[in-house]
């Protein structure tokens, strides 16, 4: 079993238990209904998505301290540590712990500097989520970033 075959399990193994309806009241930390993998993003998200082909090679998985994003030019996922998750009117701000030297790609798309571990947002260390629906969610003003993301089914 490939290294993002078990990243992916262990994802949706936490998502799972969390998802909930869009407005409904729910338990645990703010950002638990983004828990799982995404597709999409950095490519317009695909009209139709199987489990298995949106599990292949999910764009970001979130967990309840990590959030893991794929790169263009990196096999490996970047990863982040979550300081704070706070809820608003429409979605999650969620805080990620700094990085010593770390900045923004300027050029977006992650290929500044061999790569970027941020979201190519107008603060590297802020990550604002905007929820669409129970099953799409976008990073408003995020460069690498430009296209809505959407959950990748269960199996």
């Amino acid at each position: 079993m490939g290294r993002t075959a078990i990243l992916t399990a262990a994802a949706l193994a936490v998502a799972l238990p969390f998802a909930t309806p869009l407005g409904a009241q729910q338990a645990g930390p703010p950002h638990a209904f983004l828990f799982g993998a995404w597709t999409g993003g950095l490519v317009p998200p695909p009209s139709t998505v199987t489990a298995q082909g949106c599990l292949a090679q999910p764009t970001v998985i979130f967990t309840r301290d990590v959030v893991m994003r794929a790169t263009l030019t990196d096999i490996a996922y970047a990863q982040r540590l979550i300081e704070t998750a706070r809820g608003t009117g429409d979605g999650i701000d969620i805080r990620l712990v700094p990085q010593p030297g770390a900045q923004a790609a300027p050029t977006g798309l992650g290929l500044a500097g061999g790569g970027s571990t941020g979201f190519g947002c107008p603060e590297a260390d802020t990550l604002h989520v905007q929820r669409i629906s129970n099953n799409e969610i976008s990073f408003p003003g995020c460069r690498d970033f430009p296209f809505p993301l959407v959950r990748c089914p269960a199996g």
